[in-house]
């Protein structure tokens, strides 16, 4: 099971706590992590990924192992890490402003 953090407007969405688990086939890849997450909670098709383009939201970031994922190609496999369930995939709702 892989462990995905959820910023607080995703958690509203999916009606749920911050943490959530997802279960990935092999090969676990960025993309179908995504996917994963998006079939399990169906609220958050199109919020974390453009329906059009399929690439991330301008406003979310992913971090993964404490290193910013948000640029990585989606087709890039998930570290050990992240698919053991030792470190949580992080979604976080980046802040604009002035």
């Amino acid at each position: 099971m892989i462990r995905v953090v959820l910023p607080y407007h995703l958690q509203n969405l999916a009606h749920t706590g911050s943490e959530v688990e997802v279960e990935l086939d092999v090969p676990a890849t960025l993309a179908s992590l995504i996917d994963a997450l998006e079939a399990r909670y169906p609220t958050l098709r199109g919020t974390v990924r453009d329906y059009g383009t399929n690439q991330r939201r301008p406003f979310l970031r992913f971090f993964v192992c404490g290193e910013d994922w948000s640029l990585e190609p989606l087709s890039i496999p998930l570290p050990d890490k992240i698919t053991k369930g030792d470190e949580p995939f992080l979604i976080i709702g980046a802040i604009a402003g002035g």
